[in-house]
């Protein structure tokens, strides 16, 4: 087992690195957080805590990242990075800067500095177009936005470092994360929220008139588009195991993290109108581009090597939890 560590958690204020945090803090560790606050929420900062230090900087500086790794963190968990799909293939450059040079950089700057070891928030947009399902880690990758690309490029390199220099890592790739901390503890929320969980609480609290479900007429049991949501308290436990498989087997290790069970737009809507008590207006549209009519994944490995499963992942928790962090917001 891991005994107390310094660890640094870039993005930390951010809404899963914010999770991430506060069982990191609960498990004893020293955390140092670095969030420029571009995405992220103030209410995700633990202030008070003597185990606690947060930076509000920039890390891809050379001044942020200095101040960063001067807390000699033994361990980083790396969240720090801009994930809507669309925009990316809108403002390549933005994603090219931040996710790629900007992650390149912190890895450059940890081996000078001697931290060995990274948790990684990847995504299932390393594998594109589903050719079968569930999805597993020996699925073909091929990203199909630019967001999707970058955190391909950055596992690779990651790889490469795993080989050359020593540097130890877990990749951990995220199918659709909703929910919020069920004890209330971490309630910042998304800023311009693109899923579809949250983007239904921001209707059921007044901040959208409506919502639009893309594609009725898909060969799923309602017609809608069927995904994977895992609770993020589920995905922050599944950090923690991470972090302590690295360091327990000096070895690398890149999972799926799902549910294994997918719900369709339809049904979370429908729950969503019982658990707010909102009407939630919604507008059926055609199908965008691009979406595939089911997308679940295998989180087998996860299982087998780490000891995880999912404990709060239903709908009802996932959408009871986020309702409680909308209607409660800061």
């Amino acid at each position: 087992m891991v005994q107390r560590m310094r660890i640094g958690v870039t993005g930390g204020a951010g809404y899963i690195g914010g999770h991430v945090v506060r069982d990191l803090l609960d498990a004893g560790h020293d955390v140092t957080v670095i969030d420029n606050l571009s995405k992220a929420s103030r209410a995700n900062i633990f202030e008070g805590e003597s185990n606690y230090h947060f930076l509000e900087a920039d890390l891809t500086t050379e001044i942020g990242l200095s101040q960063f790794l001067e807390s000699r963190p033994e361990v980083i968990f790396h969240f720090a990075a801009w994930k809507a799909a669309g925009e990316s293939m809108l403002q390549p450059g933005k994603y090219s800067a931040n996710n790629l040079r900007g992650t390149f950089r912190l890895i450059e700057a940890m081996l000078e500095h001697d931290v060995k070891a990274m948790v990684f928030s990847s995504s299932a947009a390393v594998y594109g177009e589903p050719q079968y399902l569930p999805l597993d880690e020996k699925h073909p990758l091929g990203p199909i936005n630019y967001y999707g690309f970058t955190k391909l490029v950055i596992e690779e390199n990651l790889e490469w470092m795993s080989r050359l220099a020593g540097l130890r890592f877990a990749a951990l790739r995220y199918f659709n994360a909703a929910g919020y901390d069920v004890a209330g503890r971490v309630r910042g929320l998304e800023h311009d929220a693109n899923n579809l969980i949250p983007i239904l609480m921001e209707v059921a609290v007044g901040l959208r008139p409506g919502i639009e479900v893309f594609g009725t007429d898909y060969d799923t049991p309602d017609g809608t588009c069927i995904r994977d949501y895992i609770h993020v308290s589920d995905l922050s436990a599944a950090h923690v195991l991470a972090m302590q498989h690295v360091l327990d087997h000096d070895q690398s290790l890149v999972v799926n993290l799902g549910s294994e069970s997918g719900l369709s737009v339809r049904a979370v809507l429908e729950e969503a109108r019982r658990v707010t008590g909102h009407a939630i207006p919604h507008k059926d549209c055609p199908r965008r581009p691009g979406d595939p009519p089911r997308l679940v994944a295998s989180a087998a490995k996860a299982r087998e090597i780490l000891g995880w499963k999912p404990t709060r992942s239903d709908l009802k928790t996932l959408l009871e939890s986020t309702w409680s962090a909308y209607r409660n917001r800061p």
